[in-house]
């Protein structure tokens, strides 16, 4: 009579929109690990940076008031060094009215093209009393906080 066929396990059905959707999960959760990670390490950067572009404001300022211009000069970035020898600088700054003190009022940091840059301004006070706000740029340049731009 018949033999008796063994039995056999069914063939499995193939699931691509379970497969799909666990890849397309994975993925998305990937790209979310990476954008936080991104965003905490700018935050990082911008939140370290702020003491040192303060002290770099703060140090220039601190010559310029106290008639030391060759140490002001030194703190500029090489794009202004380029602009302004050291004695045209100093002629530049000591031309009346010259600077007699100052106030920080606020220090940004931001990032730019990936790089960080510092915004600082400053109520710089001059001869006869007077006083203004300017901004002063400050980039960071071969590891070291320089002043650049037009401080005046």
């Amino acid at each position: 009579m018949g033999v008796e066929q063994a039995w056999t396990r069914p063939a499995r059905r193939h699931r691509p929109v379970r497969t799909g959707l666990l890849l397309g999960g994975l993925g998305t959760a990937l790209c979310l690990v990476g954008v936080a990670g991104l965003g905490l390490w700018n935050v990082q950067v911008v939140t370290q940076s702020s003491g040192p572009v303060r002290e770099t404001a703060d140090g220039f300022f601190r010559e310029l008031s106290a008639g030391e211009v060759e140490q002001a000069y030194q703190r500029l970035c090489a794009q202004a060094r380029g602009r302004w020898s050291e004695v045209g600088f100093a002629g530049w700054v000591r031309t009346p009215p010259v600077v007699t003190g100052y106030d920080i009022v606020d220090v940004s940091v931001r990032t730019k093209a990936g790089r960080p840059a510092g915004e600082v301004v400053v109520r710089v006070t001059r001869d006869g009393g007077a006083s203004e706000e300017r901004t002063l740029p400050v980039v960071r340049e071969n590891g070291k906080w320089r002043v650049c731009g037009d401080p005046f």
